[in-house]
């Protein structure tokens, strides 16, 4: 099977996953929405080299309340759960185990926001990785079906994702997305909290 990637669409062999999910420049990243595994529900992560990173491979429907991001190997990462609420629900994010016990508590949680006059969809995001630290983020929709950035409580960039252009300005289809994450920020989260935004636009 042929690889996309951010600057080719060439064939590259799988290589291990880095031993850091954090690093010190901005990386790019090429999300195809389609699971490897044949009928399945997803999406497959590809790095700046072609080579595959993550994945999520859900065996189950579409829009699955229970999923699980992965790396190349099969390893969770995360495991991701839709707690529904009222009115507009809640996903919860467990990191590394996918254990999801009752003494263990979400790594994040994203809620979405009220759409007000037509503007751009919303998601509050708090990521809380122990007791002592708690931070907020906000998934902010853009124009186009499938852009949308990542901020911080300040504002700043942390992540934006729009639809992959080839090197000679050619949109690709809706369903390949370029993802860039500014340095020093969690790849994985980053990609958890894509995967999140997927599901509650029904786009895995």
């Amino acid at each position: 099977m042929a690889k996309v990637h951010p600057q080719t669409f060439t064939a590259a062999p799988p290589s291990p996953p880095s031993d850091s999910c954090i690093t010190s420049k901005r990386e790019a990243f090429t999300i195809w929405m389609k699971s490897l595994v044949i009928r399945g529900n997803g999406c497959t992560v590809f790095n700046s080299d072609g080579e595959i990173v993550y994945r999520i491979d859900n065996y189950d429907k579409k829009c699955s309340s229970e999923v699980y991001l992965m790396d190349l190997q099969g390893k969770v990462l995360f495991t991701i759960l839709q707690r529904k609420l009222r009115v507009f629900g809640r996903w919860e994010g467990y990191k590394s185990n996918g254990s999801k016990g009752n003494n263990q508590k979400p790594w994040f949680q994203v809620r979405k926001n009220c759409r007000i006059l037509g503007g751009g969809s919303s998601c509050q995001v708090t990521v809380r990785p122990n007791e002592a630290q708690s931070y907020c983020y906000r998934i902010q929709g853009l124009t186009g079906k499938s852009s949308f950035k990542i901020v911080d409580s300040q504002g700043g960039l942390v992540a934006e994702v729009e639809q992959k252009q080839t090197s000679s300005g050619v949109v690709l289809g809706e369903d390949v997305l370029n993802l860039v994450v500014e340095p020093h920020v969690d790849h994985s989260l980053v990609m958890a909290l894509v995967a999140v935004y997927g599901l509650i636009h029904h786009r895995m």
